[in-house]
């Protein structure tokens, strides 16, 4: 899947939409510590409260929300696993009852908790539903096409949700005039930010993808690897932040230690533009990689002396030890470049780099950054000095 894909799936979690109904909800109350299900329940979603579809849809978009490979990553099942994942939820997704449903349902919790003690209560949310997206656009004259033909995929979505337990707190009652605490012992379901998640199948040019998964990591960068190996199934993956921090080793490799500012940011733009090329073609739906031969090429017209094929390909080996690695284009370079010194922290866009000189000024290091504008501090326009 593709950012425009996961977008297109996301928006449709909203009430009254004709193109996602939610056949049915399943939710599994799993208690602290001991993993053990205390209580579960599948109903129809559209028996729920309107209020609660609300909530729940909210969560759900929020499990699809994020950077891909940084919060979101489409992942590969692994093949050489016994009751594997892939086939539980294959199965799940033809259940015709009920209760087959849930049985294969509760083989995922049984996974989920199986090598994973939480200190507090879960909620683990399956749904099943079907995603339909029209083939085409509704011609307004002919009032052909929207929903007439349209591509119907169905879908598992789950969340893993904390239960929070209700805070003591002083309150004011209002029908009997007085102040008393609060009596709340219902646990509260935190839907605003799922703990994980996952949608299966994934969508490649409209049609489903059962060979892969979209995990949803809770925060950024930090996707959980037990769960990825022992309840997806799925193999090990690199996040964007790894991906950042192994080409910089790599063109570090190649090109040394010290470099000059402007070669940095030539690197930087040179992938900034592959990926802008990438996104103004309509055919391409994928986000580019860069091989060893694709770097050898950025590193050369970025104005790197003395780059050799075998020279990178050495560098691939060392630093990821796979010479076939290839790089997502959009996730190597930085939004901010952050410049530390003992007297100032600098924070600017990978592009403005080749503004930045370091300098020795009699005797002294220096950062000589080149500007437009007058510079103003705390209301006064600093002097133009020149030395």
């Amino acid at each position: 899947m593709n950012k425009k894909d996961i977008a297109n799936i996301r928006k449709q979690f909203k009430l009254d939409n004709e193109q996602l109904k939610i056949k049915e909800i399943f939710s599994v109350y799993v208690q602290k510590e001991s993993g053990e299900i205390y209580h579960h329940v599948s109903q129809p979603f559209e028996m729920l409260e309107r209020e609660s579809q609300e909530l729940l849809l909210i969560n759900f978009k929020k499990v699809l929300t994020g950077q891909l490979d940084s919060k979101l990553f489409e992942l590969k099942f692994r093949r050489d696993v016994e009751d594997s994942t892939q086939e539980i939820l294959f199965d799940g997704l033809q259940a015709e009852t009920t209760e087959g449903w849930k049985a294969y349902m509760l083989q995922i919790v049984e996974k989920m908790y199986a090598n994973r003690v939480y200190e507090f209560d879960t909620v683990v949310t399956f749904i099943v539903g079907e995603y339909r997206k029209p083939m085409r656009k509704r011609d307004v004259e002919s009032e052909e096409g929207g929903n007439d033909e349209v591509y119907a995929n169905k879908f598992i979505l789950c969340s893993l949700n904390k239960a929070d337990q209700p805070k003591k707190a002083l309150v004011f009652d209002y029908i009997e005039k007085k102040f008393r605490p609060n009596n709340e012992v219902d646990p509260i379901i935190n839907l605003t930010s799922p703990l994980t998640g996952f949608l299966f199948p994934t969508f490649t040019d409209n049609a489903s993808d059962v060979n892969h998964v979209l995990y949803s990591a809770g925060k950024a960068n930090q996707p959980d690897d037990l769960f990825i190996e022992e309840v997806l199934n799925c193999g090990e993956m690199m996040t964007a932040a790894e991906d950042r921090d192994c080409f910089g080793l790599i063109v570090q490799n190649v090109i040394g230690d010290q470099v000059n500012s402007k070669v940095i940011s030539n690197i930087y733009e040179e992938v900034d533009r592959i990926v802008q090329e990438s996104e103004e073609d309509e055919e391409e739906t994928e986000t580019p990689n860069l091989d060893y031969r694709d770097v050898e090429k950025i590193l050369k017209a970025s104005g790197v002396e003395g780059v050799e094929t075998e020279k990178v390909k050495n560098a691939f080996k060392t630093v990821i030890d796979d010479e076939k690695h290839e790089f997502k284009a959009n996730s190597i370079v930085p939004k901010t470049i952050k410049i530390k010194t003992e007297v100032a922290n600098l924070a600017l866009s990978p592009k403005d780099l080749k503004n930045i000189k370091y300098i020795t000024f009699d005797g002294k290091r220096c950062l000589l950054i080149e500007i437009n504008d007058d510079v103003v501090v705390e209301g006064f326009q600093l002097e133009t000095g020149t030395y």
